[in-house]
Order: C-alpha cells, then structure tokens, then sequence
C-alpha cells in the first residue's frame, strides 16, 4: 500500500481532481486527496496526498501560499480570469509606476470578496453553480493577508507580471480583478503558476509524466514525516510508551512543552503530538492500523 505525499506540477487544462484520478490509476490506491485546488487554467505545485498521508492534508490548509500571476489591465471578465466571458474592456492608460503605486494598498489584511465563480457556499449551494445559471448573489466579504505583492515584470502595455505570498483562502484572480477597479480600468488574471504550496516548491514537483513513466511510481512518493520537518523529533524510549501512543492515550513524558513527530524505538513514524506540563498527547497519528 502507498503512502506518502507526491508534490505535482500540475498542468494547464487539468482540474486538480483529474490529477488525482489519473494518480489513482497509476498508483493503484483508493485512499487519496489533494491539498489546495488549482483552477484548470493555473499550473504549478500542487501536493498530493496518497494512504496514510490523507490523514496530514487537513494541516496543508493551513500553510501560506505563493504564485507568479499575470495581470492584464484594460478587461474585466465575470470568472475575473481570462477564461470567462468578457464584460467590459477600456483603453489603458496606466504606466508601470502607477501599478508600482498601488501594490502597498493590497499588502497586508484585507477583506476580499469571493468571485461569483467559486467553491464558496451560499445557503448550501456553490457560487459558480448559480453562476452558470447565471444568478449572482450577495457575498460576504472574507478576511485574507496578502504577506508579500512584488510587480517583477511588464511584458506589454497591458500586461503585469506579479509574485503573490498569500493565505489560504486568497483568489490571486478577484486580486487582479480588485487592482484593475483600483486603478480606474479594469484588469483580470490571464496566467498563473502557484511557486509554494503546504510547505512545498516547483523544486519538490514532479510532471504527471515522470510519475506515469517511472518503474516504481511509489519510489517517488514523499515521506509524511518530511511533511512536518519544522518540528522537533521525539523517540520514544520504552515498548510501554509505544503501546500507550498506538492505543491513543496521553503519555506522562518530561521535557520542553511544544509539538513533536513522535517516532518509534525503531524509527517509525507514530504521530504529531503535543507536549504541555509533561503530558504528551496526539494530535493526529500517521501508524499502520
């Protein structure tokens, strides 16, 4: 059985579910998921995760998020990306150093409205099936932090090219959207590639390719342990201890409070847990059942 986390350079055109039903079939699993959908237009680093692991998934929420996106003034579409229908277009008059003038608006907390084309819930039903009955609702404003917004290139008159550290829950897309308003013409996302995703880059990735064409495709799965690797390790040092963290219970163990991987005698990967007063106690276990 497979476990572990394989972080895939997802490709343009696929939905991030279909990349985890073509990796069901490669790998020959039942048990998989991803952490952080991709719109199928956008590329880039998108972690899965396969067995045991699904049970960390729920941790990569979490983490933030980086992207390189391409802002294009002058069009304002109803997906707010360059695949949705066009709604207005205006002349653009804008020079770099008014886009350059603007970013400080954008860093830092903001209330961002979700685009009508989302997974966002609305009395139960999601926003982009009303969309495509073409209803729009209300929506309520949802706080994101925008850490890091740098304009690294214009590649033409219309056209930005940007790096955006955000939180999860950010649309890079109702981002360009919300610049273009800003800047009195309009502007929608026409590319985007996530860079950092769960803790992970475009260095940890591998294509659908390389995954389909290597001998052992599971060889290529990451650890869940390396998942958590800011965190300090704990081996437990008795068979006692190990039979107390396996049946669930809390575990009298002196030392520094804080969150460990906790480990096996013989270097298994037990759990995530947390030490405070001298109990430790689990967080969520990752041990064969």
């Amino acid at each position: 059985m497979a476990n572990g986390i394989l972080v895939i350079d997802k490709p343009a055109g696929w939905t991030s579910h279909d990349v985890v039903a073509k990796l069901r079939g490669i790998l020959h699993v039942k048990r998989i998921g991803h952490a952080g959908t991709l719109d199928p237009m956008a590329t880039g680093v998108l972690p899965v995760f396969v067995g045991r692991a699904t049970r960390a998934v729920e941790f990569a929420a979490e983490r933030e998020k980086e992207y390189i996106a391409g802002l294009r003034l002058g069009v304002v579409t109803d997906t707010q990306d360059c695949t949705g229908t066009t709604l207005e277009t205006h002349p653009v008059e804008v020079t770099r150093d008014q886009v350059e003038a603007i970013l400080d608006r954008f860093r830092g907390d903001l209330q961002q409205i979700p685009p009508m084309y989302s997974a966002v819930k609305k009395n139960g039903r999601k926003l982009y099936e009303l969309a495509r009955r073409g209803v729009e609702v209300e929506r309520q404003p949802r706080p994101v932090t925008i850490h890091q917004l740098e304009l690294l290139d214009q590649v033409s008159p219309t056209d930005y090219t940007l790096r955006v550290l955000c939180s999860k829950g950010t649309y890079v897309r109702t981002l360009c959207h919300d610049m273009g308003q800003a800047l009195g013409c309009g502007g929608t996302l026409f590319s985007l590639r996530r860079t950092r995703s769960a803790g992970f880059t475009l260095e940890d990735a591998v294509t659908l390719e390389d995954v389909a064409a290597a001998a052992d495709p599971a060889a290529l799965l990451l650890p869940v342990d390396a998942y958590f690797s800011g965190y300090p390790i704990l081996q437990l040092q008795t068979g006692a201890e190990e039979k107390r963290i396996r049946n669930g219970n809390s575990l009298t163990l002196d030392g520094p409070d804080g969150t460990y991987r906790v480990y096996s005698r013989q270097g298994e990967f037990l759990a995530l847990s947390q030490r405070s007063q001298g109990c430790l106690s689990t967080i969520k276990s990752f041990f064969e059942v």
